[in-house]
């Protein structure tokens, strides 16, 4: 009987430092200047917001990230940052979540539902910082087919063929798509 709670005992020890640690690590990386990158090949991870960077007006078109990988994004409420991939469709910039039906994608991936309060972004790029807006495509196929089809090209060895019907991705809410847009001002 001993035996069992001297196992139990190490077992409470060792979670006990890894929730620790676990939080501390959160703890850093939220006060970074943006995302904290890990390795060069895991860098889609969260950081705090920009402290860094210089604010320019956006480009009129996008098409200079088509073979970029990855771009930096911050909510503003929150102000937490991340690394995002970039599709890239008639120079217009789409950031898409997927996993959002997932007990783990809605763990994980708490900043798309954002959006729904405030949509309003900073994009930063190679010490540039564009303010931005989301505009959530729901039911919109002639942009979500598009951009699915670049995701796949881009991120997953695909030919960038239009797949008809791939949509239901999307319209299922399964993947969040945004197309990133000035701010109207109010």
């Amino acid at each position: 009987m001993s035996y069992i709670k001297v196992v139990f005992k190490w077992a409470g020890i060792l979670l006990g430092l890894i929730l620790l640690l676990g939080a501390v690590a959160y703890g850093i990386m939220r006060m970074n200047d943006g995302p904290v990158e890990f390795y060069p090949w895991f860098t889609i991870s969260i950081g705090g917001p920009f402290r860094s960077g210089e604010l320019t007006a956006a480009p009129e078109s996008w098409e200079f990230l088509r073979e970029r990988e990855e771009i930096e994004i911050q909510t503003l409420k929150p102000t937490t940052s991340r690394t995002v991939w970039v599709p890239i469709v008639g120079g217009e910039l789409f950031i898409v979540s997927g996993y959002m039906n997932s007990p783990i994608g809605r763990l994980w991936k708490q900043w798309p539902a954002y959006m729904e309060e405030d949509n309003r972004i900073l994009i930063r790029d190679e010490g540039k910082i564009y303010e931005q807006c989301l505009q959530r495509v729901l039911d919109d196929p002639l942009k979500a087919v598009p951009v699915l089809a670049e995701l796949g090209r881009k991120y997953f060895g695909g030919t960038g063929e239009l797949v008809p019907g791939s949509e239901i991705a999307v319209t299922s809410g399964s993947i969040w798509m945004f197309e990133v847009t000035a701010c109207e001002q109010i």
